[in-house]
């Protein structure tokens, strides 16, 4: 004779293992995409690549909450302007505040032909265009739009010469996160335009003027 108790374990068993195959198929089912806001470098001409420009980017500072692998978008439906939505399942390829400074980055040294010495050995005998960013305002509204405002300042270290601008873009997305990570993409590459024409200027002895 079983008894209830035992009985009763077996069953509880049984639940155990199909509510873990349950979640197991529930992730295999939903597997995590991984997204990266870095382009295909364009090719630079030879001249520009021999004009021994330095930058160094600093760490881009942003709002905590998008400090994330997660993308972080704005939820739709009623409460659209009052809530946002953390998508556990699409993610960037790193915390979203490195991927954001790799691609402005490589982007600016891409632009310029310059060398980026964020994380090598500065050199002594040339001037290096330090270049601090940060992203004020973001809204990814899938289906709608991404905004962003970008704010940065360019020292040039052997005279501290400091210029400060900001730029506000907005790109409409197409329904889709592979449409709003492109969205994402085309602002990094408004802030990079914007960015270079500043260094640019600098260069050339100018006072940059703020564009956007």
């Amino acid at each position: 004779m079983i008894s209830t108790k035992t009985t009763a374990s077996r069953a509880r068993g049984a639940l155990f293992t199909l509510a873990t195959a349950l979640a197991l198929a529930g992730c295999a089912s939903s597997p995590t995409r991984f997204y990266t806001l870095s382009a295909p470098p364009a090719a630079v001409p030879a001249q520009a690549q021999n004009a021994r420009l330095f930058i160094e980017v600093s760490p881009i500072a942003l709002p905590e909450r998008l400090a994330r692998p997660q993308l972080v978008v704005r939820s739709s439906g009623a409460n659209a302007g009052a809530r946002v939505d953390i998508l556990e399942q699409e993610r960037w390829s790193s915390p979203f505040n490195n991927e954001l400074r790799d691609a402005l980055a490589s982007g600016l040294a891409n632009r310029l032909g310059a060398t980026d010495v964020s994380r090598s050995g500065r050199p002594t005998d040339q001037p290096v265009y330090r270049i601090a960013i940060e992203l004020r305002e973001f809204d990814a509204a899938p289906g709608d739009k991404v905004q962003a405002t970008y704010s940065w300042s360019i020292t040039r270290s052997d005279n501290a010469k400091t210029g400060a601008c900001r730029l506000t873009v907005s790109e409409p997305v197409a329904a889709g996160i592979d449409a709003l990570v492109l969205g994402v993409q085309r602002t990094v590459a408004d802030a990079v335009n914007a960015i270079a024409a500043n260094v640019n200027t600098f260069k050339s002895g100018a006072t940059p003027a703020c564009q956007g």
